[in-house]
């Protein structure tokens, strides 16, 4: 299969990006060092390109209803310039994608945004229980997608809309005229935990270009980077976000993932009879974040033991820190051992490294 390109790819090999195929795409991973761009966009702003992620608009009298039906939180609650975090739960109990819902016309028209290697998955598995007719559109191909992170992201974009990105509140959307492009969405929200915007618009006629160079030309002289996937995600590790194919899969409950607060009973969806019931009966494994006492950084697959040497679970994120300058990660880990300040093992070679339960998020 051949490797695609976002629009940004010219200007990501300008400026010297370490370049690797991710979910089908040749996708920069670093550009100045992971360590620098992370504390980039802790401190002050970075941009990311992830117009490699995919969008669906939904429309239709019946758009709504089905969005209930295939996703786990309550899409009901949403009203236009609303976005929420949600999942597709498969009919087992584990997870097809999680997702983002906006509500671009209460009742009526709305945008899912779900990860890059699952579009195709997703499509179907939705499409699959569209049995009233909804109006499906996959703009994933056409839709660039910029999120520009950090404390300082808002105000420096600010100039280049009259639309009120500084007071914008978390998890709602404005959509307008930005650095002169007409139907612009700008949302607050994103990966990383340090605040900032997600810009989408059409790549057509050179936006792309367009909108780069501007916020670049507004953003560079204030310090404002590109910023790869390898600090994406450790910016997301040190916020205890799952990242679907590690933390969160078809085989992971929501529940267990500690996802309890987008799953709502007050409707029928796919597998909530099941995940009813596992909330009543207790759950037999729990993710949980962690810090590592001994030296070692965990990696996903490591088995986690207890004091006995019995294996208890399985790491399924881990990196060094770059805010903390220690080893942290994510486990499922038997419920009896999930409990804060418990100590815990992880296996790295033929090595026993303790670790110690922590609190969500590590920062």
């Amino acid at each position: 299969m051949s490797v695609k390109q976002t629009p940004f790819y010219k200007k990501h090999l300008a400026l010297g990006a370490k370049m690797a195929p991710f979910a089908g795409y040749e996708m920069p991973i670093s550009y100045s060092g992971i360590n620098d761009e992370h504390a980039s966009v802790r401190k002050n702003a970075g941009v990311f390109d992830v117009s490699h992620m995919g969008e669906f608009v939904l429309k239709g009298p019946d758009a709504l209803d089905l969005i209930q039906r295939v996703t786990s939180n309550d899409a009901a609650k949403l009203h236009a310039g609303k976005v929420q975090y949600s999942c597709l739960p498969n009919d087992k109990g584990g997870i097809v994608d999680d997702l983002l819902v906006y509500c671009l016309e209460e009742n009526k028209a709305y945008m899912l945004v779900v990860n890059a290697s699952n579009i195709e998955k997703d499509w179907n598995w939705i499409q699959q229980h569209n049995h009233k007719g909804v109006e499906m559109h996959n703009i994933s191909e056409k839709t660039c997608l910029l999120a520009v992170q950090g404390p300082q992201a808002a105000r420096m974009l600010q100039p280049l809309t009259d639309m009120d990105l500084v007071n914008l509140a978390y998890y709602t959307f404005v959509k307008g005229k930005f650095a002169g492009l007409d139907n612009v969405l700008i949302s607050a929200t994103g990966y990383t935990g340090a605040g900032g915007v997600e810009i989408y618009f059409e790549d057509n006629n050179g936006n792309a270009d367009l909108i780069w160079d501007a916020i670049f030309s507004i953003g560079g002289p204030q310090g404002l980077k590109p910023i790869g996937l390898g600090a994406r995600d450790t910016l997301r590790l040190e916020m205890g976000f799952c990242l679907y194919g590690n933390d969160i899969d078809d085989t992971t409950s929501p529940l267990e993932a500690g996802l309890g607060w987008i799953t709502k009973f007050t409707k029928e969806f796919t597998s909530s009879a099941l995940f009813a019931r596992q909330k009543a009966e207790g759950l037999a494994r729990k993710l949980v974040g962690f810090e590592m006492i001994d030296k070692g950084i965990p990696r996903h697959g490591y088995d986690i033991k207890d004091a006995a040497g019995q294996t208890i679970g399985v790491v399924t994120s881990g990196t060094q820190s770059p805010t903390l300058g220690k080893a942290i990660g994510m486990g499922y880990v038997q419920t009896a051992q999930a409990q804060l300040d418990n100590t815990i093992y992880v296996q790295v070679r033929d090595k026993q490294l303790k670790a110690q339960v922590v609190k969500f998020p590590f920062v």
